[in-house]
């Protein structure tokens, strides 16, 4: 025994003092293996061009996430209302319902914003169960008129246009109400009532005088982005950069977007993006049904366009 320490409680001390030593140089061991991490991918700043399609000079803006933002920031850098703005088409100024703008942009479009134009008041006796138009809405508060059946009532009026905003039915002001419910209120009109409509056509370029414009099909050859990627709006939250859709999906929403015309007498090709892909997470019609009641139960969907859409899905995957 040494200083009163046994030799055996001296080396068990000197294996302590060892492991001791071992256990706090691994860490810097391991962090000396490790590599320095990236710092996070910047985002590049998403700029697009803009014009008023009537004719103006050519500003940039950035910064939106849903089309209220995007009519704020168009009307901020032409110093007009947002308000004032109807609707917008990507790559042409011309009143081009294949063209219009709805929850997707290509990072590539050129933004061309229509404004309001005249008014006319215009008279209509519902001779038969169905007008001949097709509505929209531009995701702000104003419903329009996407297409005019050939040989309609409508169409033999020769006054009411593709691209005319409904601001009034019966002078009841339906500014603010979305799409399906302003073909629900065409549709309850009484039979042989004569009715009112308080319309608003957009400002015209020279060359568009004249132009009437009858929206066909839709066609998934007339896409509207030439690029990659697409930014998509969203009502709530931020927006996303996107793949561009599939031939398969492009497809599958155009089916879709026929039948909510055929069944609802409104277009939105984002709404029916928006189903299809819904459909895609979805097992069968019932759990499509269930999925889209929780995500769109103000549409009240009937069970016959539930099915038929869920086969159109899938048949165009096939």
């Amino acid at each position: 025994m040494e200083n009163g320490v046994a030799p055996e409680q001296k080396e068990s001390k000197r294996e302590a003092q060892r492991n001791k030593e071992g256990a706090e140089n691994v860490p810097a061991a391991r962090a000396q293996s490790q590599p320095t991490p990236h710092p996070p991918r910047i985002r590049p700043r998403l700029v697009f061009h803009t014009q008023l399609a009537h004719g103006s000079s050519t500003e940039k803006i950035e910064g939106f996430t849903n089309v209220k933002e995007l009519y704020a920031k168009i009307a901020e850098v032409f110093n007009i209302s947002p308000t004032e703005i109807l609707f917008c088409t990507l790559n042409t100024h011309k009143v081009d319902m294949q063209k219009l703008l709805g929850g997707q942009i290509g990072l590539e479009d050129f933004i061309f914003a229509h404004v309001r134009g005249e008014t006319k008041e215009v008279e209509i006796t519902k001779t038969e169960d169905a007008l001949g138009l097709t509505i929209t809405d531009n995701g702000a508060g104003y419903a329009f008129i996407k297409r005019i059946k050939e040989g309609s009532i409508t169409d033999r009026l020769k006054i009411v246009n593709v691209g005319d905003i409904i601001e009034a039915i019966n002078d009841q002001t339906i500014v603010g109400c979305r799409h399906y419910e302003v073909a629900k209120m065409l549709r309850e009109l009484p039979k042989s009532e004569t009715f009112t409509l308080r319309l608003v056509h957009p400002k015209r370029a020279f060359d568009m005088i004249g132009q009437r414009g009858r929206s066909s099909k839709c066609s998934t050859e007339s896409k509207v982005s030439s690029g990659k990627e697409t930014l998509r709006l969203r009502n709530k939250g931020m927006a996303t950069v996107e793949e561009v859709p599939s031939e398969v999906e492009e497809e599958a929403s155009c089916k879709v977007d026929d039948l909510l015309e055929s069944y609802m007498g409104i277009r939105d090709v984002d709404l029916a993006s928006t189903l299809v892909e819904i459909a895609k997470e979805k097992q069968n019609p019932e759990e499509f049904g269930r999925g889209l009641d929780s995500v769109l139960g103000e549409f009240a969907f009937p069970s016959e366009f539930v099915l038929e859409v869920w086969d159109a899905i899938h048949q165009a995957e096939n």
